[in-house]
């Protein structure tokens, strides 16, 4: 079995908050692995370790194969990643066409590739207008040029945080397609939401992080023999006082 993704004791301190302790993850190549959480249970702290915005406190880890504590074996790592990150970051004064052209030029991609890869994308998201800057796009607009820019070099690992959100549906639609045939075509899909119904229907594999520590890690085909996995992931956060969170005008 090959890892995209191997973690041993990760841990990440601020202060005197643990918001990642000690996870070992393992998440194999070619799968479309679901990470989830509460609110605030580490989950993007997690993916800035893993895609080296973030230095760990303790812990090793393993990115495709290479260790990344590595700087040279590091930016190695990076040119085969794409990320969308949880704060979308984008040059306002650029048009969606120049903005993926940078992101291309940053991979060394040749020129006639990004010209055609720019094309493809920009089309599959409708964001087409050449005119347009991105000052002037909405969050959701903004969402898909970051998706575009993650897809852009064929990654062959692809960290993807709350992709979905302010997404409308076609686009929506479009990107799990597309996500579907990077994994088919051997690409690693590692996925945060907080909407469940998405990783139980796009997901090979999942892990459970609470209070920053890994409570679970699985298949969903385990999960597909009986219940579900909003079952799972209530019990494993711990779902006791649900009951009680009410309010009282809304009762007979």
């Amino acid at each position: 079995m090959t890892l995209a993704i191997k973690t041993s004791g990760l841990t990440r301190c601020f202060g005197d908050l643990r918001a990642v302790d000690s996870l070992d993850l393992r998440v194999e190549a070619g799968k479309f692995y679901g990470f989830l959480s509460p609110n605030g249970a580490g989950k993007s702290t997690t993916i800035k370790m893993l895609t080296g915005l973030l230095a760990p406190t303790s812990g090793t880890m393993c990115i495709l194969g290479e260790e990344i504590e590595d700087p040279e074996k590091a930016r190695e790592v990076k040119r085969r990643i794409g990320v969308v990150p949880e704060e979308l970051a984008l040059f306002d004064n650029l048009t969606a066409q120049e903005y993926l052209t940078f992101i291309g030029r940053m991979y060394k991609m040749p020129a006639p590739t990004i010209k055609e890869r720019c094309r493809e994308l920009l089309t599959m998201m409708n964001l087409d207008s050449e005119e347009k800057l991105t000052l002037e796009y909405s969050h959701g607009m903004k969402k898909k040029l970051t998706l575009a820019a993650a897809l852009i070099p064929n990654p062959d690992l692809l960290f993807l945080d709350e992709p979905f959100e302010g997404v409308d549906a076609v686009s929506s639609r479009v990107l799990r397609d597309t996500l579907k045939r990077c994994v088919a075509r051997g690409a690693t899909v590692f996925l945060t939401s907080h909407v469940l119904d998405i990783v139980e229907r796009l997901c090979t594999d999942f892990g459970i992080i609470v209070e920053g520590k890994l409570v679970h890690q699985g298949t969903m085909d385990e999960i597909r023999t009986g219940g579900s996995l909003e079952e799972l992931f209530l019990e494993a956060v711990g779902s006791d006082n649900i009951e009680h969170k009410k309010l009282s005008w809304l009762e007979d």
